[in-house]
């Protein structure tokens, strides 16, 4: 089972959760319309003495750098509470299909020449799912959050995005234009940038040094899953080894004791199963609880949107 940041004690509900995530899923949105259809100036026409505006400048948000950070950090918000939202409802399926541990209970068998039967006990290789779940809530909050970042500032800045485009144009922009009013007439149409190639390099240098910093980090902890995951594995191996070996000697202890053995592991099995499903009931009301401790680096966020809900109940 992967970190989760689930708790007995205070937090957020699932439901208050439910409601945050889709309103950072709605401010992103929101966000990302401010970004829609930006350009590098605007067209006019004078006409008989009239201006009129071909093409509306629509330039890039002077706090663009801020806009993308807060676009990653409700992503990363959002992730985040979906993780949680899906970790209790991933325990209380698990705690439901649980089945009882017999690994303490002997299974008498008869006198045979074959192996004792292990494969209940041999343990799988394990893939980079579960290495990830071997980070901590906080390296899996923060790879989320270096993710987030690292996915839209790259689409932002990199080949055809949309401060690519703008970079790519604005060299090209003729200074004047003619339109033809009617056959043999034209007027010119005044084009005015209002971006500079300098003021676009500076926005695409602080965005790419960013994205080069997030991207290190994710990339570190890729790294760190796989290695975990290479030596969990070759662990398991030497493990599995050790059962089979064992197996083969216990073979050699069967005897005449069968029938006193069965009788008795009866017994023990029933009392596993009583015990098993006493425990169950109490975890699955333990899970029940759970409410979602807000990790530090999204408390912000979550503490705007949860006021918004306040609100609204009120």
């Amino acid at each position: 089972m992967k970190k989760n940041s689930l708790t007995p004690n205070k937090g957020l509900s699932l439901s208050q959760a439910q409601s945050i995530s889709n309103l950072c899923n709605q401010r992103a949105r929101e966000i990302a319309q401010k970004l829609i259809g930006v350009n590098n100036y605007t067209k006019t026409i004078k006409v008989q003495g009239k201006v009129h505006v071909l093409q509306a400048g629509i330039p890039l948000p002077i706090n663009v750098v801020d806009l993308l950070k807060e676009r990653a950090e409700l992503h990363a918000c959002q992730a985040f509470l979906m993780e949680n939202i899906k970790a209790k409802d991933v325990m209380l399926k698990a705690v439901k299909h649980e089945q009882p541990n017999f690994s303490g209970i002997t299974v008498p068998k008869r006198p045979v020449a074959e192996l004792m039967d292990i494969k209940n006990k041999l343990l799988n290789e394990v893939t980079e799912d579960w290495g990830w779940e071997q980070l901590t809530a906080t390296e899996l909050n923060e790879y989320f959050e270096a993710e987030a970042f690292a996915s839209h500032i790259g689409q932002f800045i990199h080949r055809d995005g949309i401060l690519d485009h703008l970079r790519n144009e604005l060299p090209n922009v003729p200074p004047i234009e003619w339109m033809t009013i009617k056959d043999g007439e034209k007027t010119p149409v005044e084009i005015k940038p209002h971006h500079t190639s300098e003021e676009l390099l500076t926005v695409h240098e602080e965005l790419a040094a960013l994205h080069r910093q997030y991207e290190q980090r994710v990339n570190y902890f890729k790294a760190k899953v796989k290695n975990l995951t290479t030596a969990e594995n070759a662990r398991i191996a030497k493990v599995n080894a050790d059962l089979q070996n064992e197996a083969e000697a216990f073979n050699n202890k069967l005897n005449a004791e069968y029938d006193t053995a069965f009788k008795a592991y009866t017994e023990k099995t029933k009392s596993v199963k009583a015990e098993f499903e006493k425990t169950r009931q109490a975890k699955i009301s333990e899970i029940a609880v759970m409410r979602i401790q807000v990790d530090s680096r999204f408390q912000k966020t979550i503490d705007i949107f949860l006021k918004q809900i306040s609100d609204v109940q009120e």
